[in-house]
């Protein structure tokens, strides 16, 4: 006597419609973060491995940005002193500080922070300081500037003011205060760039405005040296 066998159920067409999807889907997820990953593992050793260049070359002007990160202000101080820049930029001040306060602590003397130095307390944060640095540029007709700021932080500083003034030759001057600390062994410093790489994919993505590249100076060569209001302290 023969064995009945149970008829073979066949799978819907949607379940298979379904199932190759999820697939794909997660193929692509893998795929992204796979991406995310390794170029975070490139930005962070491309940050680590610059150096503040020993014989950084003429320019026109000096821009320091300020934020976390020792080393900046005296960086750009000393490159004015050098002679390497007709005039330095210090851009996004804390309006609470006073402009004595603030020439202390690049170390400058009195005749070349009266003749030479320019103080911005309008920037708020990178896009404001690429903004007041293309606007300050444009004003005086400068076309080649050094820009100071720290390490982790000059991709994206590149980005910024290139998009506001794409025609300024910036010559960067990255500035580390932890020469010795690798990013994959410092939790701290890992956990800084990381959050500096998703900064960088957003503002790489973002783009240029509609008609910031029709923008017009608007700092008066008279008040640059101080802006008004700033010795009110």
């Amino acid at each position: 006597m023969r064995a009945k066998t149970k008829p073979k159920t066949k799978s819907k067409p949607g379940a298979r419609t379904g199932g190759g999807r999820r697939r794909l889907l997660g193929f692509i997820v893998l795929l992204l973060g796979g991406s995310l990953a390794l170029g975070f593992v490139s930005f962070a050793n491309h940050v680590d491995a610059q150096r503040t260049p020993s014989s950084p070359p003429d320019a026109d002007g000096i821009v320091v940005w300020t934020g976390p990160g020792g080393g900046r202000l005296e960086t750009a101080a000393r490159l004015l002193d050098e002679g390497l820049g007709e005039r330095l930029l210090v851009s996004g001040v804390n309006p609470s500080l006073s402009d004595e306060a603030l020439v202390e602590l690049l170390g400058l003397s009195q005749e070349k922070s009266e003749c030479c130095l320019d103080v911005d307390y309008a920037a708020l944060d990178t896009r404001g300081n690429a903004r007041e640095t293309a606007q300050w540029a444009a004003a005086l007709g400068y076309e080649h500037v050094l820009l100071v700021t720290s390490a982790y932080h000059m991709p994206r500083a590149g980005i910024e003011i290139g998009q506001e003034m794409g025609a300024l030759q910036v010559t960067p001057i990255p500035v580390r205060a932890d020469d010795n600390a690798r990013w994959w062994r410092d939790k701290e410093r890992f956990q800084r760039l990381f959050g500096e790489y998703g900064k960088y994919l957003l503002v790489a993505a973002r783009g240029r405005g509609d008609g910031e590249a029709e923008r017009e100076p608007v700092l008066p060569e008279e008040g640059l040296v101080e802006p008004e209001g700033a010795g009110a302290q």
